[in-house]
């Protein structure tokens, strides 16, 4: 599977986009980018309720919806697979449809780790091969998306602006930035109207490199990929040279 080239959108306007998952990391940050947008909470926007989307969304009439909200933990998605699919593929495919039907742009945010993670510095038309059951509900993701002729996937890397662990893969590549950084650089590739599919993060370096220049009052502790009883690839680093190109604009 190979993504399909850059194009171009209309303008984005904040007015009349929403977003989903608005109390989650990515949503918090992107609200502080994009006040002006919707951000409706799960009890109004619950993404596994068909009905209620569509309800929602006739009655508001977006023109840009930036999907945000899934279930991002490896591990619990090994023990729970079923709820990984609810949410990262059926709501999304459902969420995709709805897109369809009331000519909306869809904005996905997915992951690195769709790569094998056997090279890194993955570009956007590289070879698709996830290597564990969460990579695999985004990839899903993803096919829905692609469904559209209007759409922007966002594989990226993200965490929290101070590192939650003790300890941190040294032998793990990856792109990662912290979840502000990353709502910036989605609101520039928003308001640069791209459409396709586009890599954002750092350089290329180990999640302990990323995780000690975060600082902090306790060292970051060392540990290996495995270490973990769930599968973690090598190298999910990304190939940015789109983005740095649509930023410079």
């Amino acid at each position: 599977m190979r993504a399909r080239p850059i194009l171009f959108m209309a303008r984005f306007n904040q007015k009349r986009a929403l977003c989903t998952g608005g109390s989650g990391r990515l949503g918090t940050e992107l609200k502080k980018l994009l006040p002006k947008a919707l951000f409706p909470s799960s009890a109004v926007f619950n993404v596994t309720n068909h009905i209620q989307m569509e309800k929602y969304i006739r009655k508001h009439r977006p023109s840009t919806i930036i999907h945000s909200a899934a279930f991002i933990s490896p591990p619990l998605i090994d023990k729970d697979p079923q709820k990984a699919i609810g949410i990262n593929i059926i709501a999304t495919a459902a969420l995709a449809k709805l897109c369809w039907r009331y000519k909306t742009k869809l904005v996905y945010i997915s992951t690195d780790y769709v790569f094998k993670g056997d090279k890194g510095n993955y570009k956007e038309d590289d070879p698709i091969f996830p290597v564990n059951k969460y990579a695999w509900s985004k990839l899903g993701g993803e096919c829905a998306v692609n469904m559209l002729d209007d759409y922007l996937i966002i594989r990226t890397s993200f965490g929290e602006k101070v590192f939650p662990f003790q300890k941190a893969f040294v032998d793990h590549y990856t792109s990662r930035e912290t979840v502000d950084v990353i709502a910036k650089k989605i609101v520039t590739v928003l308001k640069s109207r791209v459409r396709g599919t586009i890599h954002l993060g750092h350089a290329r370096r180990s999640v302990y490199q990323y995780a000690t220049s975060l600082g902090g009052p306790t060292p970051v502790g060392k540990m290996s990929i495995t270490d973990v009883p769930f599968r973690v690839p090598k190298d999910t680093s990304l190939n940015t040279s789109n983005y740095r190109k649509y930023a410079k604009k």
